[in-house]
């Protein structure tokens, strides 16, 4: 599941109270608006990804183009990471609708700006220009949905919202496809729908009220944050991300060696792996215990799916290789998350979840060019992605002994 997850709401008493009214009539509009908003992020992350060898062809002479074409899907990532840490503050100052409906109209700007721009290097500036706008429609919707709402209400719209953004990620795979077989431009005029979600925003969405939240937030900044206790997960959280957008940004090349040129295939081949990682986000929701423990297989679970993937002779088997990749991606994005909340107190929660996201976003952006270079000293993309798989598995080896330490002192106090 590409694209922003949601921090889990801290049980600090005020995510136990379970006291607050029921949502007032255009309360379900309210919250369609807030779930699409957040969905126009995954919709930048993954909808060109079937189209990346159309694009990739009509740019060849360009220098750099190889490494210049992969980047038009994930430089917005490296925007939201650069900006992801800032973003709490920027929507404090501007308040949290108006830059929320800015955001929006500049998203479909410089989301269609692409079907004009003939220069991959003014389309690539305008797909990071399309990240900051991301990233501030995401934070602004999260931080909306914490504001209108308390208790087990913010609780299941906050998982609602993960959902969708999953969910929509793999209708977004299928369009992109579908859209890519009349012209590798034809996608990008779904960004346009930022146009329309604009002024439904600014007539449906009320000014939130400020009360409590803003106290916790002023009384946040005058302490010092915890950097030690995150700085490893965020590292652990820079790999996983490169895992994580690996089955969406590189199967378009994979089939296309295998010598699958139909977009509509591709799009269709990359829906199928995405399902499963909605698969494996809804199998995570079911289970107990600490989600870090199960880091270990997880990793090796996403590792086995590469190599089956580098190994693949046909389609099949390597749509195969990447359900069984995605199953795990299900379940990693969400561990990750919920091993670094638990490592900070509410007060710390916010810079902590723009750490996190910086650190999510930094992988997704380097994930390609750490392809490429593989590639280059094996020969093949597909031998790259195999060296990834066996780097998952000594990931996961390595976790073995760290996770051990860690978690052995916690049950001796709590048996």
């Amino acid at each position: 599941m590409p694209g922003f997850p949601s921090p889990p709401v801290p049980a600090d008493g005020t995510a136990a109270q379970n006291t607050e009214p029921a949502p007032e009539a255009g309360g379900r509009l309210r919250v369609v608006l807030l779930m699409a908003g957040s969905c126009l992020p995954i919709l930048g992350a993954v909808l060109l990804a079937p189209v990346l060898p159309k694009m990739q062809a009509h740019f060849a002479t360009v220098p750099g183009a190889k490494a210049l074409v992969p980047m038009v899907l994930t430089v917005p990532a490296l925007a939201f990471a650069l900006l992801a840490p800032f973003a709490g503050v920027i929507i404090d100052r501007l308040g949290r609708k108006r830059l929320l409906i800015v955001a929006a109209v500049l998203y479909a700007l410089f989301g269609t700006a692409p079907l004009w721009l003939d220069s991959l290097g003014a389309i690539v500036a305008s797909r990071a220009l399309l990240g900051v706008t991301e990233a501030a429609i995401m934070t602004c919707c999260t931080t909306l949905i914490g504001d209108y709402y308390t208790g087990r209400v913010r609780d299941r719209y906050l998982a609602l919202q993960t959902l969708c953004a999953s969910a929509s990620a793999t209708a977004f795979f299928v369009l992109g496809g579908a859209l890519g077989s009349s012209g590798w431009r034809i996608p990008f005029w779904l960004y346009a729908v930022g146009l329309l979600l604009a002024p439904a925003m600014a007539a449906c969405l009320p000014r939130p009220r400020q009360g409590a939240a803003t106290e916790k937030a002023a009384a946040a900044e005058a302490r010092p944050f915890p950097v030690r206790r995150l700085a490893g997960i965020c590292v652990l959280t820079v790999f996983g991300a490169i895992v994580f957008y690996t089955v969406p940004v590189e199967t378009a090349y994979l089939l296309d060696d295998l010598g699958v040129k139909n977009s509509g295939i591709i799009g269709m081949a990359t829906a199928i792996a995405s399902a499963a990682t909605v698969t494996g986000c809804l199998t995570f929701a079911r289970l107990t215990g600490r989600p870090e423990r199960r880091l270990p297989a997880i990793f090796a679970l996403c590792g086995a799916g590469f190599v089956v993937m580098g190994l693949a002779p046909n389609t099949p088997v390597l749509v195969v290789g990447a359900v069984l990749n995605c199953i795990g991606t299900g379940f990693l994005l969400p561990s990750l998350l919920t091993w670094a909340m638990s490592k900070l107190d509410y007060a710390d929660r916010g810079r902590g979840t723009g750490l996190w996201t910086a650190s999510f976003f930094s992988g997704q952006f380097l994930c390609p060019l750490a392809l490429i270079a593989v590639e280059s000293a094996t020969g093949s993309l597909a031998s790259a992605v195999g060296l990834l798989g066996l780097a998952s598995a000594l990931v996961a080896a390595g976790m073995l002994p760290v996770l051990r330490r860690t978690t052995a002192p916690q049950e001796t106090v709590q048996a």
